[in-house]
């Protein structure tokens, strides 16, 4: 697994407890930082994730509902959400993924982590996004 795939791993599986625990987001990544056996550069990249998304969720499930209409947010898969999240934060508020690795990515993650369904829901979200993307990036204040 490459190193980045494996550090949104771990920034998935935190954000996921967290949607589902009371439990602090610190703490949740450093038991999912040994679980996954990051290095110090996968775990950075994790936590970077995992804080990003966790301080801009709201925002990112308004953008989320805008271009997915049909599923209202509270119905969609808790892992389905959080793999949306992490996608929309890393290419419009961390810019430093393209947009295609960010739709790419997710959408590997559905595989291994969603229903059946996940990964065409992911990439129809993501598409729907990437159509309105520099509207959406003008959006996000910088």
């Amino acid at each position: 697994m490459k190193s980045r795939t494996k550090a949104r791993v771990a920034a998935l599986q935190t954000l996921y407890e967290v949607d589902l625990t009371d439990h602090l987001l610190g703490s949740v990544l450093a038991d999912r930082a040994v679980d996954n056996d990051l290095d110090e550069a996968q775990y950075n990249f994790a936590q970077l994730i995992a804080q990003g998304v966790f301080e801009n969720r709201e925002r990112l499930d308004e953008l989320i509902a805008a271009h997915a209409p049909e599923w209202p947010l509270d119905q969609v898969a808790v892992i389905d959400r959080n793999i949306l999240r992490i996608a929309l934060w890393e290419v419009a508020y961390y810019r430093k993924t393209p947009l295609k690795v960010g739709i790419n990515e997710a959408v590997e993650l559905a595989k291994s982590f969603g229903t059946d369904s996940s990964p065409r829901f992911i990439n129809g979200v993501l598409g729907s996004l990437a159509e309105n993307f520099d509207a959406l990036l003008k959006s996000i204040p910088r």
